[in-house]
């Protein structure tokens, strides 16, 4: 059978809806054994309608160790809650001690199954199996998507019971490995939120942080959402996040799957760790759940927590979004480039006009010649960079007053190797790069002034090409430039006041960008990228001997259900908003100035602009 090819899958009857599928193996664990026998590819489904349901089938009476193993990984595959058809498959003890939830392997194809020892004699007793891929991501146990390669390679072990003389399998690594497109098929992205520990928004309110992860898509969706919420941040968000659930908060014990009323309010029952908290904190916890679920489906429109027969609190999605801000509901007021006078202007979102207005203040009037800007997340001051990149300078929109001097200056040798294009977190801090490769820095100037603090980025492996902050505060993606080639990477930001900061002394702890993870391993030159939602970048690059692309991407590297931007040659840059209802708008070489209405095709605004962004 072939995995994950065209034309290489099947399926059983509809009536069964049991698809043999196959992707999904084990993870981790038993020792290798020399290869013999014949290679057998083991099938991988394509993915079918959402409302199609996939059944496991039991073993068969009787049936060789080929077939157990196989019928074990399409177990796998389907939408049995507790894998408890799986576990059929297995010996008791086996049974007991395997732990699919551990983690997770996604593999390029469905992987091959080659008889290590054979049972061929019919009085053997046991078989194993090697089974071989190649990875592209893994979930670790908090169901964390990171992307991943190299070979895959493990040993599945079984044996025949002398009462039954039935073959089980009594030796397999934890958790399960499945072909990509089983993954697709079984998987769907969600964003969890909690709040940034050290974050407000400008105006103060309290900042919400996406978290995505990966759940089984067919399985009890709502309960394992809200479970996932209330288990916390994954580890490389957690530092920088808090979650208002007391330690220990759970469902209840005996709770049905969880299904909102006819009123698309969803009730959660808690246990006894959430009883004493306050309404704002209450309040709070409902929103996390309020953000989450409609991610998962906007139809959830109220969630009411409960401890026992305890009303805890009811709280609806107009009032959750007086909770905490967002970034994906800032409706920015306009769209930003720079004019062929290299001023700052102007365009109102909802305007179908193409006559951009210079923004009020000296950005606006030409004082210094411009190449790039950044808007602050409120529109109330911008940041410029000079025609030749070697300054930044920063100025209000709401006020005629003159622009005073660089606030960082750059010593490069060419343009190219000075200030990149200047971003605003939601606190109102103001973050550039200098690209001179004497004397590299990633800076940050708190509310846009004062001594720039230089900060430590560890693990960094070549130089910083672009910045782009999310709207949380806590998340920067960069481009990273080495031999030649360019690199997608998002970091956490760590800030004095975060759990586990370190810097050079107690006193002062240093700001830092820590982790980087790949966004885009598939890329190897990035043309332009900016933020496009809550947990998603759009990003423009090409693969190697590849044409350009324009795509979208999670920040955890997975590919994001959905089509791709429409094409458009010739991109220098992209601006987006966190708010996916405001259309990306582009600078192309060809065409100047153009936007992407949803539904829509490009449209050409300004033949006479460079540099558009959104506020941030």
């Amino acid at each position: 059978m072939g995995a994950d090819r065209e034309g290489g899958a099947r399926r059983t009857p509809a009536r069964a809806v049991a698809y043999a599928a196959c992707g999904v193996v084990l993870l981790a664990g038993c020792a290798s054994m020399p290869d013999s026998g014949d290679l057998r590819g083991v099938e991988s489904t394509p993915r079918p309608d959402s409302q199609v349901r996939v059944f496991a089938m039991p073993p068969a009476e009787g049936a060789p160790p080929a077939d157990i193993l196989q019928g074990f990984l399409e177990a796998l595959t389907s939408d049995d809650p507790g894998y408890a058809t799986a576990r059929q498959y297995l010996t008791p003890a086996a049974a007991r001690a395997w732990q699919p939830g551990r983690a997770t392997t996604v593999l390029q194809d469905g992987p091959s199954m080659q008889a290590a020892r054979s049972a061929s004699r019919e009085d053997a007793d046991d078989a194993a199996f090697t089974l071989t891929g190649t990875r592209v991501a893994t979930l670790d146990a908090q169901q964390s998507y990171r992307p991943t390669d190299g070979p895959y390679r493990q040993t599945v072990h079984l044996t025949r019971d002398d009462k039954t003389q039935q073959w089980r399998i009594d030796g397999l690594p934890q958790g399960v490995v499945m072909g990509k497109s089983d993954f697709q098929r079984n998987y769907m992205s969600v964003n969890k939120y909690y709040f940034a520990s050290n974050v407000a928004a400008t105006n103060g309110e309290t900042t919400a942080v996406a978290d995505p992860v990966y759940v089984r898509e067919r399985v009890d969706l709502m309960t394992q959402v809200v479970r996932s919420v209330l288990q916390g941040a994954t580890s490389w968000l957690r530092p920088v996040v808090r979650s208002s659930f007391p330690t220990g908060t759970d469902l209840a014990r005996g709770t049905a799957p969880l299904t909102p009323d006819d009123q698309n309010k969803l009730t959660v029952p808690l246990n006894d760790k959430a009883a004493r908290v306050g309404r704002a904190r209450c309040d709070e916890m409902a929103a996390q759940l309020l953000f989450t679920l409609q991610y998962v489906t906007p139809t959830v429109s109220e969630v009411e927590l409960r401890s026992g027969d305890e009303h805890l609190c009811s709280l609806t999605a107009d009032q959750a979004e007086a909770v905490a801000a967002r970034g994906s509901t800032a409706h920015p007021g306009y769209v930003y480039f720079i004019d062929d006078k290299s001023r700052l202007v102007r365009l109102a979102t909802g305007a179908g006009g193409t006559s951009a207005e210079p923004v009020p203040g000296a950005l606006g009037q030409g004082v210094r010649p411009l190449r790039a800007a950044a808007v602050s997340r409120d529109e109330r001051d911008a940041a410029g960079v000079s025609s030749d990149a070697s300054a930044l300078y920063v100025g209000s929109l709401v006020s005629s007053s003159s622009l005073g001097s660089a606030v960082v200056t750059s010593h490069g040798a060419t343009p190219a190797d000075r200030l990149t294009t200047p971003s605003w977190d939601a606190n109102g801090d103001l973050w550039v790069a200098d690209r001179d490769p004497a004397h590299p820095h990633l800076w940050l100037l708190r509310q846009g002034g004062g001594t720039p603090v230089d900060v430590a980025v560890p693990g960094l492996d070549g130089r910083i090409r672009e910045v782009r902050v999310a709207a949380d505060g806590v998340r920067i993606a960069l481009v990273v430039e080495k031999d030649g080639k360019q690199s997608l990477f998002v970091g956490r930001i760590q800030r004095p006041d975060d759990k586990d900061a370190t810097g050079p002394d107690a006193a002062h702890p240093a700001v830092s960008v820590l982790e980087l993870r790949s966004a885009t391993p598939g890329l190897e030159e990035i043309k332009a990228m900016s933020w496009s939602g809550d947990s998603r970048l759009v990003v423009v690059g090409r693969e190697a001997g590849g044409v350009q692309q324009m795509r979208y991407a999670q920040v955890d590297g997975s590919t994001p259900e959905g089509p791709p931007p429409a094409a458009l040659s010739g991109v220098e840059d992209i601006a987006a908003s966190e708010d996916d209802r405001v259309p990306l708008v582009a600078y192309s070489g060809e065409d100047g100035i153009v936007r992407l209405p949803t539904g829509a095709q490009w449209q050409k605004l300004v033949k006479g602009g460079t540099a558009p962004v959104y506020p941030g």
